[in-house]
């Protein structure tokens, strides 16, 4: 008997696989993968020593907890072709967008569901997740969940409600972070700095930045207020940021990620 399956096998499945097996939580048998694709199979279990299942059925038949990883436009679909051998388990969704009712209704009212907002830094272990659970779960299933998550960085529990938010900040959040390290590196070559130097530094401050934030537990403007000296070189980066709508601009993204969100949970 294996202990956790996932159906699917993309990115975030290796990063959770990678996660768990570094933690300790599962052997690599006690874990077993299916995925359409052979090529992702044979590299999941090359890498990492995981059991691989000739299909869905002989995955349901033999876990107990199930991870859904697959995207969500055919999430639906995988649920309903299998909500016999679902029937009992722990039923984790990745999918973004997809709501708890959506597959309750599907299982029926004592279905185990727990659906968990990943984002893509949980590949190198420093993730940021949510989850919220269906009514049926009990306190260990939530523990185990937020044990499987935690081992690729942070895992909180929501309301399911405010899962949207946290594709939105958390989930969308990474690329934001991405442009914006990117055009502080382009000032930086612009400032007649090496691209790569540039680069490195830029993703290195931001890194560091973050992790004052959540070390020092200080208000990010307190943070900030510390770096600004009286008629120095940062209050003049932060007075164009300012003038040109930077706050407005990055929270207009994450409540347009949000409303994206909405719309693809209806």
């Amino acid at each position: 008997m294996r202990s956790i399956g996932f159906i699917g096998a993309g990115n975030m499945a290796e990063a959770i696989i990678g996660g768990i097996v570094k933690k300790g939580l599962y052997e690599p048998s006690e874990i077993m993968i299916y995925d359409v694709s052979q090529d992702r199979l044979d590299f999941l279990s090359s890498t990492f020593g995981v059991v691989n299942a000739t299909g869905p059925q002989q995955l349901l038949a033999e876990v107990p907890i199930v991870i859904l990883a697959v995207k969500p436009a055919i999430l639906p679909v995988v649920v309903n072709e299998s909500k016999e051998l679902l029937a009992g388990k722990l039923v984790i969704s990745i999918a973004a967008g997809i709501p708890i009712d959506t597959i309750v209704n599907i299982l029926g009212d004592n279905a185990r569901v727990i659906r968990v907002m990943p984002n893509t830094p949980a590949l190198i272990g420093e993730g940021a997740s949510a989850l919220a659970s269906s009514q049926a779960c009990s306190s260990e299933d939530i523990a185990c969940a937020k044990s499987i998550f935690s081992a690729v960085g942070m895992c909180i529990e929501l309301e399911e409600r405010l899962i949207n938010a946290v594709t939105a900040l958390s989930g969308s959040g990474p690329a934001f972070c991405f442009m914006f390290i990117e055009a502080l590196s382009d000032g930086g070559v612009r400032s007649g700095l090496p691209r790569d130097t540039a680069l490195a530094l830029a993703a290195a401050t931001l890194k560091g930045a973050a992790g004052m934030v959540l070390e020092t537990g200080k208000h990010p403007g307190v943070l900030k207020d510390m770096v600004t000296s009286p008629s120095g070189t940062t209050i003049e980066g932060v007075s164009v940021l300012e003038s040109r709508g930077f706050r407005s601009a990055v929270t207009d993204a994450v409540h347009a990620a949000y409303k994206r969100a909405c719309d693809l949970a209806k």
